[in-house]
């Protein structure tokens, strides 16, 4: 395993700390041994029930370990139910779950091959736990996300391990989720592959109105009940902070970043410097000049790629699976977790800030240099494509694209 970086180490040596926001304790957990430690501690701290959705479980360690994990909780009397994506989930056999179905577990893949539904990726992650305790955040279930794969000797770009961000909720809140964990279940088990039912059904969803709102996206011709708050919240916002792994968002959302900055609010953007997904990079640039020209502050990410989805707007917290692309915002099933708290978002935005430590200054100057012809192209292509194919297929498109 490589060595974290000395800014990953004081991360790590930092005890996280819990907020009680409305009488649920949060916790974010940054480095990748804190996420794989609340991941297992999820898992195995149980007692009656535990339920998961993942776009991505892989078989390598951490997959083989947590899985091993959930048959275990399985053979001690607990009701486990897990689905994924059959997309991307596709690394793994479908012969690799058989274990968890032999101790009882259920298992289901969400969207088979085939049916209406097939490019609508379930893009969520979640882990729920007695339906008090959760678990959510923009990370999978495989060794890149947890810093344990082997490194690519034939690869040139450095650290391969994925900066991401998970969100501990231990409260009633937790409930909410296990509400809608039931109703992607019922859908899984009763339509699934139905695109109508899965659009009535996302639709038809109460995302709450206090303090925490769980927003879904989804395949839609209209505003989601996420991208309708974060337009919202934009559109009054002075203050944007902003990380996620793919940003190719429209131009009404666009607009609304770009119109922030413009009547004095400001605007931190941190996006990828590396990624496995070229493309994706090639799509945000071909926005940067919008951006830079109304005041917006953008920069890139070096030490790794960056997998993190979140959105501070003024008080209000966003973390969940969606990235800030047509894909997550009309396409995708997602969800995102808005938290209004003034000390929460302040704390939210501690972690912005050690990002921004280790990332790149985009100026105008340095965007004009790489404007080229050639790479306007490349960029133009890229946001195409992003914004219309799955990521696991995007990924294989770098049009020439350095990551």
């Amino acid at each position: 395993m490589k060595s974290p970086t000395v800014k990953s180490q004081r991360l790590q040596s930092d005890a996280p700390q819990w907020f009680d926001v409305g009488g649920n304790q949060l916790r974010l957990v940054h480095s990748a041994d804190e996420r794989l430690s609340a991941l297992v501690k999820t898992i195995d701290g149980a007692g009656t029930s535990l339920k998961l959705f993942f776009y991505m479980f892989e078989d390598d360690n951490v997959g083989r370990m947590i899985l091993g994990k959930l048959v275990a909780a399985c053979e001690r009397g607990l009701a486990v139910e897990m689905m994924v994506d059959s997309f991307g989930s596709n690394g793994a056999s479908r012969t690799f779950f058989d274990p968890l179905i032999a101790a009882g577990g259920k298992f289901k893949i969400f969207s088979p091959r085939f049916s209406s539904s097939y490019f609508v990726r379930n893009h969520q992650k979640m882990v729920i736990a007695d339906d008090q305790r959760a678990l959510i955040g923009g990370f999978n279930i495989a060794d890149q996300y947890f810093d344990l794969h082997e490194p690519d000797e034939d690869s040139d770009s450095g650290d391969e391990s994925w900066e991401d961000l998970g969100l501990e909720i231990n409260g009633p809140e937790v409930a909410n989720l296990a509400n809608y964990f039931q109703l992607l279940s019922d859908w899984v088990y009763r339509d699934n592959g139905n695109i109508r039912a899965l659009r009535k059904m996302i639709r038809g969803w109460h995302a709450g109105q206090g303090q925490f709102r769980w927003l879904l996206g989804g395949p839609s011709n209209r505003l989601s009940h996420w991208a309708w708050t974060i337009k919202k919240d934009l559109e009054k916002g002075t203050k944007l902070d902003l990380v996620t792994a793919y940003f190719s968002p429209g131009q009404g959302l666009l607009r609304r970043i770009g119109g922030l900055s413009k009547r004095g609010g400001k605007s931190r953007i941190i996006l990828p410097g590396k990624t496995d997904n070229a493309a994706t990079i090639g799509a945000s640039r071909l926005l940067y000049g919008y951006l830079l020209r109304r005041r917006a502050s953008l920069f890139e990410f070096q030490p790794r790629r960056l997998h993190m989805k979140l959105v501070i707007v003024d008080d209000a917290v966003y973390i969940g699976s969606a990235n800030f692309d047509l894909r997550s915002l009309f396409i995708n099933v997602e969800m995102m977790l808005r938290i209004e708290d003034e000390s929460f978002a302040n704390h939210a935005r501690e972690v912005i800030t050690l990002l921004h430590e280790d990332a790149e200054t985009i100026t105008l100057e340095l965007h004009k240099s790489r404007r080229s012809i050639l790479n306007r192209l490349r960029w133009t292509i890229s946001y195409f494509f992003v914004n219309t194919l799955d990521y696991s297929v995007a990924r294989r498109l770098n049009f020439g694209i350095k990551k």
